[in-house]
């Protein structure tokens, strides 16, 4: 199912929601929908649900208006599955029988899933690991049983579009990390399209196809989570999603001086946008600053905070510039000083370039 979105705007009296959205979903597309709480995201998902109208615009699914100002086609009438945050299993029903009740009761359940009926659920209760389960109730499942329960019962009348809205937010780290490959294995196979809504980064960039940013009501950025991660357009994207610290300085062209080194200190900056030109700003990644000594050629700070991750060591460093979050397998002691630069591939320093000019 391919959907348009398309000069959508939401208000609830006098609070807007969402503001003009535009975009575009492919047929079997993945698409993670972004944002910290209260941008919007969860408005966007309810909306292509069929639970709100918009206020301006129109979404269409495969090219037909299922809502607009004053109409919205009703959930049963979308051919959609949805998987909630809080699961909302029927504690009355067992395994199969959740599996069991969309097929039988979603008008839009194709005929030959219906008269295959057993045939099904069967092969829906091996795709998520629940074969050995079938006739166990709610209360004698695990969480992350519970959550594949679930996702069975969404995907079992075969809908078009999957919509997910914080699906994994109530489970442990462990859990969460199974569930992820859980949920991409299902896409693989089913090849429906998924709307995730999220405010974990980690979710988004490990599973989506296309990662949609919001904020405050708008669309930041749309791209492939290479793009969002690596190429920020701009500040929120940049400090929400790549966690990055925004370094002051001049730029001179592509390479960018930062405001507290001595001035031979370049950064190559081909691929940083022009929003973070415009303002003087470079966006730096906690993983990609390197320490070492106060006596090496870089920005000179002090470590104010240290934590230990296992493989690496989380800092916080206080330069003339601000404070900065870093990563680094390199250990230094709390109150040490140190110098920060970027890894060699971005590092210029000036009186090379000008010899090799």
């Amino acid at each position: 199912m391919s959907i348009q979105i398309a000069n959508v705007s939401k208000k609830f009296g006098s609070f807007q929601a969402l503001k003009l959205l535009n975009l575009t979903i492919a047929a079997g597309e993945f698409v993670a929908i972004l944002g910290p709480s209260g941008c919007g995201k969860t408005t966007l998902l309810r909306m292509l649900a069929g639970f709100e109208q918009p206020t301006t615009g129109e979404i269409l699914m495969n090219h037909t208006a299922v809502a607009k100002p004053g109409f919205s086609l009703p959930p049963e009438k979308r051919r959609i599955g949805m998987v909630f945050q809080a699961f909302a299993l029927w504690p009355h029903m067992n395994v199969t029988e959740h599996v069991r009740f969309p097929i039988r009761h979603h008008k839009e359940t194709p005929s030959y899933i219906k008269e295959k009926e057993q045939d099904r659920i069967a092969s829906v209760l091996e795709m998520v690991g629940l074969s050995q389960h079938a006739t166990r109730m709610p209360h004698e499942l695990s969480g992350g049983q519970k959550q594949r329960v679930a996702l069975a019962r969404a995907i079992a009348a075969e809908p078009s579009l999957l919509l997910m809205d914080e699906p994994l937010s109530s489970l442990d780290a462990m859990l969460r990390m199974d569930m992820r490959r859980e949920i991409q294995s299902i896409h693989r196979q089913t090849g429906t399209a998924i709307v995730y809504v999220t405010h974990d980064q980690g979710e988004a960039l490990a599973m989506a196809d296309r990662v949609v940013v919001m904020k405050d009501g708008l669309i930041e950025q749309v791209g492939t989570p290479q793009d969002i991660y690596l190429r920020p357009q701009t500040e929120f994207v940049a400090k929400f999603v790549s966690k990055a610290n925004l370094v002051r300085g001049r730029w001179n062209n592509s390479m960018f001086v930062p405001i507290s080194s001595d001035g031979t200190l370049q950064w190559q900056g081909d691929y940083v946008a022009d929003y973070f030109r415009t303002n003087g700003l470079y966006p730096v990644r906690p993983d990609q600053f390197q320490l070492s000594s106060p006596q090496q050629p870089g920005v000179q700070g002090k470590v104010t905070n240290v934590q230990f991750q296992g493989k690496e060591f989380h800092y916080d460093i206080q330069t003339e510039d601000g404070q900065w979050e870093i990563s680094s397998p390199l250990h230094f002691q709390l109150n040490e000083k140190v110098s920060l630069n970027l890894t060699s591939e971005q590092v210029t320093k000036k009186n090379r370039i000008e010899v090799l000019a």
